[in-house]
């Protein structure tokens, strides 16, 4: 059977089987197990040796028996391996495997069952089926290995692991696409950027009813912790989206401001929260706690004020 296939294809191929099922086996996440376990980088280099090694013994043990032969056993022999190479082995090889009869052998392999005259032949397993099963035997016991004694990555695992990198594209993306952002998703802007970008759109639409420093005008105050509609950036968010109470709060301003702008000015009316206005309105709506609050009072005075500085 060597010579079904010549050495420097058998020699690769069963090294990168055995390279296979070794990856297959042993558990080693991203990256390859050589990589990872120095003992398999040793144990494939093993592998390698040993199968060049047996290479070259078979092919001068062969070289050995050539040159015991005759001329004409050695040019026999010689024609014979020329002509496995040309892949006429491939019929010969399948009936080996079959190991049917001819129809004048049929008499050894036939049956003492009877059936009316009809009588069974011993033949063997077709070899496609056969090798097929011990195949299926073989990724049984591999499987079993990998992922019952070696504790592999079970597709519950894989699913994890996909979905926490599927949340962390989601998180990436985000930040390139602020304008996606709605009352569900919106969260506390803290750069510096989004809040200069905050207090000017707050200066333009806000402060002829809120005042430029929040205390409150027409609209309530916003340097207090009573708010009408709730204190956090998603309440802030949606009441500036949405507008105010019905017939006496304030507009809907989803139609002229673009959903980061809204983000950006809800995130700068809370940095108004623990300062001091020079004429500061009357609370109106429910106490906020402070357990509830986005922006500790001590550090809100600050915040304003570095976005003031700019």
């Amino acid at each position: 059977m060597r010579h079904l296939i010549p050495s420097w294809i058998r020699v690769p191929i069963v090294f990168f089987i055995i390279f296979g099922l070794t990856e297959y086996v042993i558990d080693s996440g991203d990256k390859p197990a050589f990589m990872v376990y120095p003992a398999v980088l040793l144990f494939l280099f093993l592998v390698l040796l040993i199968l060049i090694a047996i290479e070259a013994i078979v092919s001068a043990l062969e070289n050995v028996m050539l040159f015991k032969l005759d001329e004409e056993a050695k040019a026999r022999f010689l024609a014979e391996k020329e002509s496995t190479y040309k892949f006429t082995w491939i019929k010969n090889t399948y009936k080996k495997l079959l190991g049917s009869k001819p129809l004048e052998e049929e008499g050894e392999i036939i049956l003492d069952h009877n059936y009316d005259g009809i009588r069974e032949l011993d033949n063997n397993l077709p070899p496609w089926w056969l090798y097929g099963f011990y195949i299926s035997i073989i990724f049984g016991v591999v499987y079993l290995l990998r992922y019952h004694v070696f504790n592999g990555a079970n597709q519950y695992d894989e699913l994890e692991t996909e979905l926490a990198n599927a949340q962390a594209a989601i998180e990436a993306y985000k930040i390139t696409a602020k304008d996606l952002v709605d009352v569900n998703t919106v969260t506390l802007l803290t750069d510096a950027a989004d809040l200069s970008a905050g207090k000017t759109i707050f200066e333009t639409n806000c402060i002829a009813c809120h005042m430029a420093d929040g205390g409150g005008g027409i609209g309530p105050n916003l340097t207090d912790q009573h708010w009408i509609l709730g204190g956090d950036i998603k309440s802030i968010f949606n009441t500036i989206s949405e507008g105010g109470r019905s017939g006496k709060g304030m507009i809907a301003w989803k139609q002229q401001l673009k959903p980061l702008e809204m983000a950006q000015v809800a995130s700068y009316v809370l940095t108004f929260q623990g300062t001091t206005p020079a004429n500061p309105k009357e609370p109106e709506g429910d106490l906020w706690g402070e357990s509830t609050s986005e922006i500790p009072a001590e550090t809100a005075t600050d915040s304003i004020q570095a976005v003031t500085n700019q």
